[in-house]
């Protein structure tokens, strides 16, 4: 907690005097171009990522980047899809996974989350992930001796274009992508080269 409070000072006496124009407009104007959808983990820090000022991207953040498909009732990530497409108006929609995931690495390695029903339940929204990941490049990976890291790559692919599946299940989102509105991507970011990757066939799905 001493990091997170030295944070804070640092941000008042440095940081935001920099901004301080940025932040005096920021107090009456909220427009975002994008909308952000990430992982929960720590390493994966979206403004970082995309060098965006504060203001310039909606974010939403759960475990393993899953967007669950449409259903009524109150749920929380479909919420913040219907306000940042509906009301914000924003244009783009990214949904970013990224290396070693603990989230798909449980599911790949088929982790006991008997300790961990809420966990459990949660990354049942990537069932879909885990069927398009084809016996096919179970067999390749096989083969070359490097089944659990190319098993865990192409699970991390597959999950991207799953939720943009089930992000397009949004009546918002639908609405939008019929007006030609809204554009949908799928990204892969790769922790230790700092690489990412944006998946075609993602792009071309929306």
């Amino acid at each position: 907690m001493q990091d997170l409070t030295e944070g804070v000072a640092r941000f008042r006496h440095d940081v935001f005097p920099a901004k301080a124009d940025l932040f005096t407009r920021l107090a009456g104007s909220h427009k975002p171009t994008a909308l952000f959808i990430g992982c929960s983990d720590a390493r994966v820090v979206p403004e970082l990522l995309t060098q965006s000022e504060p203001g310039e991207l909606f974010v939403i953040r759960t475990a393993g980047n899953l967007v669950p498909a449409y259903s009524p009732g109150a749920e929380g990530v479909a919420a913040g899809v219907e306000y940042a497409v509906a009301v914000l108006g924003v244009s783009d929609v990214v949904v970013c996974g990224h290396s070693a995931c603990g989230a798909m690495t449980a599911l790949a390695e088929q982790h006991d989350l008997g300790g961990l029903p809420a966990v459990a339940d949660w990354l049942r929204h990537a069932d879909a992930s885990r069927a398009r990941v084809s016996a096919a490049v179970s067999t390749a990976a096989s083969a070359s001796g490097d089944a659990g890291t190319q098993q865990l790559d192409a699970l991390v692919r597959e999950n991207v274009r799953a939720q943009l599946a089930n992000l397009a299940t949004h009546p918002s989102v639908a609405r939008a992508l019929l007006r030609g509105a809204l554009t949908l991507h799928g990204w892969v970011y790769d922790i230790p080269t700092g690489t990412v990757e944006e998946l075609d066939q993602a792009a071309r799905a929306a």
